[in-house]
C-alpha cells in the first residue's frame, strides 16, 4: 500500500461513523444541556446511533455476511440502515420518555431522517454513509454549541478524500454523502 493508501485507510479507520457518533453525540448531549448532565444523553444517543449499527455491522462481518465494515456493495446495505433506523427510533423514544434536552432530541431526529433518505438513495446509487456522519456531527454540534464546530469540517473533507482513495466512493458519491448530511441537519435544527 502506497503512502497515500495507507494514510487514507488511517483516516477512514479513525473517523468512521462510529467514532464519530461518539464524540459528536457526547458533546451534543453536552451543549444541550449546558452542563455534565447531559453526558449520559449523548452517550445512549452514541449508543443507538453509532455503537449498536457498529455492533451489528461487526456481527454480520463475522457470520460472513460482509467482508468488513464498509459493505462496498451497495444492495447488502438495506438490514444495516434498518437496524440504525430502529435503534435510533428507540433511543428518541427513550429521551422523550425521560425527557432529555431538546437539543440531543433533535439530533437524534435529524439523524434518523438522513438515515430514511441515505436509504431511499442507497436503493438506486451509492452514496458515502461515512462522508454523511462527518458532515452531519459537525453542523449538529455548530448549531447547539458552537458555530466553531464547523472548523471540524477539515475532518470532513479528510473523510471524504480517504473514501475516494480508497475507492469505496466516487468524489459524487462522497460529495453527496456531505451535503445530505449537512442539509439535514441544518434542516432538522431550524425547525
Amino acid at each position: 500500500m502506497t503512502d497515500d493508501g495507507t494514510t487514507a485507510r488511517t483516516v477512514t479507520d479513525v473517523l468512521q461513523p462510529r467514532n464519530v457518533l461518539v464524540a459528536g453525540m457526547v458533546g451534543i448531549g453536552l451543549a444541550a444541556a449546558g452542563d455534565w448532565t447531559g453526558v449520559p444523553w449523548g452517550l445512549l444517543g452514541a449508543l443507538c446511533a453509532g455503537l449498536v449499527p457498529a455492533g451489528y455491522i461487526e456481527w454480520e462481518r463475522k457470520r460472513g455476511t460482509w467482508g468488513d465494515r464498509h459493505v462496498v456493495d451497495r444492495t447488502k446495505r438495506a438490514p444495516i440502515f434498518l437496524v440504525i433506523l430502529a435503534s435510533i427510533g428507540c433511543g428518541s423514544l427513550v429521551m422523550v420518555l425521560g425527557r432529555a434536552p431538546s437539543g440531543i432530541l433533535v439530533a437524534m431526529l435529524a439523524l434518523w431522517a438522513m438515515t430514511v433518505v441515505l436509504l431511499t438513495v442507497n436503493t438506486v446509487w451509492k452514496i458515502s454513509v461515512d462522508s454523511a456522519v462527518a458532515s452531519a456531527v459537525p453542523t449538529l454540534l455548530a448549531v447547539v454549541h458552537s458555530p466553531w464546530w464547523l472548523l471540524a469540517y477539515a475532518l470532513t473533507m479528510a473523510v471524504c478524500w480517504s473514501r475516494v482513495a480508497l475507492t469505496y466512493h466516487t468524489v459524487a458519491q462522497t460529495a453527496a454523502g456531505a451535503s445530505l448530511g449537512a442539509a439535514t441537519a441544518t434542516a432538522f435544527l431550524f425547525a
